[in-house]
């Protein structure tokens, strides 16, 4: 990855597919007034190919827009976006996020005061006024389920909050959302960028993850915060839905593939096929009996997504997404 020469601050990058409206939201949100810091703005538009990108050029003629080759997933278009880049760090943004000037300069402020933290985070806030988790672990065998999850919570309730108490208002998870994550272009060449075995979803913990095994650290300011209409940008419809909810299991195959060795690498592969063939039958029951309401529909998609992913996957040997870039190498 060739590091660009740096003129400005911070470079703003933002992954765009059909997601223009809440895009237009999230540009507006940038118009920041001081001169605290320089920045540019970088969309890469992952193909939409709907005839909007063009009146986008339009209304915001100081935002660079790039078009991708095709719509290649979240890691592939941030690496595209940070080539582009000439800040000497990336704010890398999700379009249904809506930003504010004091976030932006504190996640900033803390990434040039602290070297060895390799990513900035903040707290995101949904639409709602609640609050999204803050507090994410990585990946492992007693992880792997979200009642697992919930268990250990409860058990390692005083370790885990001992491990991960708010220092000066500052948390250090394992892993932070990719909707907002703040970095030096130092720091991502050191980790080789983007992983694009992931066409979407579990990206952004593996990106934490090579951070963390580069020395470095993951922060999130609990001083500041981001409005996130989380699932804005991807859920649209029943079709769409069924695609990402489909991605999201197989990513978790892939995290599990690059980050967990041994008997625990095993053990999550063999678990997750198991939860995702004969558990999911249930819903795929259900889904055949109320074929008419679309969320029980979707359980039948799933399930023949995930047999297909499978039957792929032996004949391929691997466990990549058909739509992962590094599959099509």
């Amino acid at each position: 990855m060739k590091i660009q020469t740096n003129k400005i601050d911070v470079s703003v990058i933002i992954v765009n597919y059909k997601s223009w409206k809440h895009l237009d939201n999230c540009l507006q949100s940038l118009h920041f007034t001081n001169n605290t810091f320089s920045f540019e703005i970088i969309v890469v538009d992952n193909c939409s190919d709907d005839g909007l990108l063009t009146s986008f050029e339009e209304k915001f003629p100081n935002v660079t827009f790039v078009s991708n080759s095709g719509n290649n997933g979240f890691a592939n278009a941030c690496n595209l976006g940070s080539s582009l880049a000439v800040g000497t760090y990336l704010l890398f943004l999700n379009p249904d996020t809506i930003a504010n000037e004091k976030a932006v300069v504190e996640m900033w402020q803390f990434a040039k005061i602290n070297p060895a933290v390799g990513i900035v985070s903040c707290d995101q806030k949904k639409i709602n006024g609640k609050y999204e988790k803050s507090l994410r672990i990585f990946l492992s065998l007693p992880t792997l389920f979200g009642l697992l999850r919930g268990i250990l919570k409860k058990i390692n309730k005083n370790y885990l909050e001992k491990k991960f108490a708010v220092q000066d208002k500052v948390l250090y998870p394992d892993w932070v959302s990719g909707s907002v994550v703040f970095m030096s272009q130092k720091w991502l060449h050191e980790v080789g960028g983007w992983n694009e075995d992931y066409w979407m979803y579990y990206e952004d913990m593996d990106l934490c993850k090579r951070v963390q095994n580069a020395n470095g650290r993951i922060a999130l300011l609990k001083s500041v915060e981001i409005i996130h209409n989380h699932g804005g940008a991807s859920r649209i419809n029943i079709k769409t839905s069924s695609i990402t909810k489909t991605e999201v299991l197989i990513s978790k195959h892939v995290y599990i593939h690059n980050n967990l060795y041994g008997i625990e690498k095993l053990s999550c592969q063999l678990l997750l096929i198991v939860n995702n063939i004969i558990i999911k039958l249930i819903g795929v029951i259900f889904g055949i009996i109320l074929f008419f309401i679309p969320k029980m529909r979707l359980n039948v998609y799933l399930f023949a997504n995930c047999l297909k992913y499978y039957v792929s996957s032996i004949f391929r040997a691997n466990w990549l997404s058909k739509r992962s870039m590094n599959l099509r190498l």
